[in-house]
């Protein structure tokens, strides 16, 4: 059966004009965007999203970078989506990163790190429901599912 996460292209992506490349690699894999929306995001909704790290000395920050700029906030759908995500964004700071992951080929920052995806089922869940209403996010058929979804037999 299919999980969605959440995938957040960060301010630093945006500015950067990394979005596409972004997108593009979660596309190549496989993986269906349904839905998405570019917002400029309030500091009210970013120390909701963020409410398992306040009270750390970076929250502050944290809570002003992610607000500094439009960020692009995505749903994707797939088998095992979150694990292989993780995998694909990459250790949390760019300089830590394995060359070939997001963060690994465009970061090397530990204050910016470009996206974030949930890290659990859990938190998918919960963070989808921050940012989409139901009816924001599309169910369909991908066209090539056979060839990219195909199980041994």
């Amino acid at each position: 059966m299919a999980e969605r996460t959440l995938i957040i292209i960060k301010p630093d992506g945006i500015q950067r004009h990394l979005a596409g490349e972004i997108i593009g690699r979660l596309e190549k894999k496989g993986f269906k965007l349904v839905a998405a929306k570019l917002i400029q995001l309030s500091k009210d909704l970013v120390r909701q999203f963020y409410l398992v790290h306040e009270g750390q000395a970076f929250f502050e920050g944290l809570v002003k970078f992610t607000c500094s700029s439009p960020v692009l906030v995505t749903v994707w759908e797939a088998e095992g989506i979150i694990d292989t995500v993780r995998k694909m964004i990459g250790a949390t700071f760019g300089y830590d990163a394995e060359p070939g992951s997001i963060r690994g080929d465009f970061s090397c920052s530990k204050k910016h790190n470009l996206i974030h995806g949930s890290d659990s089922s859990k938190s998918a869940e919960y963070e989808i429901k921050l940012f989409f209403k139901p009816d924001e996010i599309i169910d369909y058929k991908l066209a090539d599912r056979g060839w990219l979804y195909g199980k041994n037999d």
